[in-house]
C-alpha cells in the first residue's frame, strides 16, 4: 500500500488560490517582455560559452542521472492519447529461423501530453494572433512551424542545472493539486539548500508531482495540478535563467489568471523566449544531492532534430 500524504503545514494550505487579476498579468507580461534579452535564440541567449565551461566544473563524482519519467504507452486520467509503441519485425517466423534478422518497432506520440517529459519550443505558444518576439502566428502552418521551432535547440543545451525541492522545504511528500509556489518560495528554497540561481541557469523545480502520480495513481491533471504562480517568473527574469523545468506542467490547475489559461506558459515561453521543460522526474536525482548536499550539477539536455516541431520528448541529464 502506498504510504499517505504527509499532514500540509499552514504554509501549504494557505497557497491554494491567490488570483491574480487580467489587468495585474498584462502589466507583468509587459514588464517581462522589457526585461527579456531580445535575442532571436531567446532566453538561451543568457547560457554563454562561458557559462558552459563553468557548468562543466559541477562535475565531480562522474554519476549521470535521468530526469525523464518513462514514457507512458497505457491510457490513464492524465493521458489519454499515450505514446505508441509497436513491434514490427521480426516476425513470429523469421524469430525462429536461421540467419540474420532484425528486431524492429515504431513509436509516435503526443508530445504536449500531461504526463510524458517534454521540452515546448518557442513556438508553442500562441497569445493574442503572435508567438514570442512579435512573430504572426500565421508562421505554424500544416507542415510545421516556420520560425522559433524546436530546431533552436537543435544543438541541444548544456548548462548548470539547479534543483529547487520544495516539498522538502515545507516538510512534506508532495505539493498538493491545485497548491502553487511563488517567488518567496524559490528564494527560501536556495537559503535552506545553500544554492544560488543564476545567469544562464537550467532551473528546475520540483512540486513532487510524479512521485505523487506514482505512489497514489494519475489524476485529471487538467482540472488541478501544482505549479508556480505567474510573478514567480519575474524571479526568473530578474536572474536571467536560460530554461525552466519542473515534474509539472510548471503552471498551477486551475488558472491563477482571471481569463488566461497557462499564465507561466505565457510569461515564460511568449514574454521570456524560455523554454520549458514540463513532467519531468527528480526521484533519481534527490538522494544524490541530498547525499553530495549539493543541489546544483552540470545538465545536458538534447531534444530530437524534429524539423519545424513546437516540441519535443526529451531525457534530461544531470551530471554531478
Amino acid at each position: 500500500m502506498p504510504e499517505a500524504a504527509a499532514p500540509l503545514g499552514e504554509s501549504s494550505r494557505s497557497k491554494r488560490q491567490q488570483p491574480q487579476s487580467r489587468s495585474d498579468f498584462e502589466e507583468l507580461y509587459r514588464r517581462l517582455q522589457r526585461m527579456g534579452t531580445g535575442d532571436a535564440q531567446g532566453a538561451l541567449a543568457s547560457l554563454t560559452a562561458q557559462h558552459v565551461r563553468t557548468a562543466a566544473g559541477e562535475v565531480r563524482l562522474g554519476r549521470a542521472v535521468t530526469m525523464a519519467a518513462p514514457i507512458e504507452t497505457h491510457t490513464a486520467p492524465d493521458d489519454p492519447q499515450p505514446a505508441d509503441h509497436r513491434m514490427t519485425g521480426p516476425s513470429p517466423s523469421e524469430a525462429q529461423e536461421g540467419g540474420v534478422h532484425f528486431a524492429t518497432d515504431r513509436f509516435g506520440m503526443n508530445v504536449h501530453g500531461d504526463a510524458n517529459s517534454h521540452l515546448d519550443a518557442l513556438c508553442h505558444v500562441v497569445y493574442d494572433g503572435t508567438l514570442h518576439g512579435g512573430v504572426p502566428a500565421t508562421t505554424l502552418t500544416s507542415k510545421g512551424a516556420r520560425r522559433l521551432s524546436v530546431d533552436l535547440a537543435g544543438n541541444g543545451i548544456a548548462g548548470r542545472g539547479v534543483l529547487l525541492d520544495i516539498p522538502r522545504l515545507r516538510g512534506v511528500r508532495w505539493l498538493e493539486p491545485g497548491e502553487y509556489v511563488d517567488a518567496d518560495e524559490l528564494l527560501a528554497a536556495e537559503r535552506s539548500q545553500g544554492v544560488r540561481v543564476g545567469a544562464g541557469d537550467l532551473l528546475f523545480v520540483r512540486f513532487g508531482h510524479r512521485r505523487r502520480r506514482n505512489e497514489v495513481g494519475p489524476w485529471d491533471v487538467a482540472r488541478t495540478r501544482a505549479g508556480l504562480h505567474p510573478t514567480a517568473m519575474e524571479f526568473l527574469a530578474e536572474r536571467a535563467v536560460a530554461v525552466l523545468g519542473s515534474d509539472s506542467n510548471n503552471d498551477a490547475a486551475p488558472s491563477l489568471t482571471e481569463g488566461v489559461d497557462f499564465p507561466v506558459h505565457v510569461l515564460g515561453v511568449h514574454a521570456l523566449g524560455m523554454h520549458l521543460l514540463d513532467y519531468l522526474q527528480f526521484e533519481d536525482l534527490v538522494p544524490l544531492c541530498e547525499q553530495e548536499g549539493r543541489w546544483s550539477f552540470l545538465c545536458v539536455v538534447a531534444p530530437l532534430r524534429l524539423p519545424q516541431a513546437t516540441g519535443s520528448p526529451v531525457n534530461p541529464v544531470a551530471v554531478l
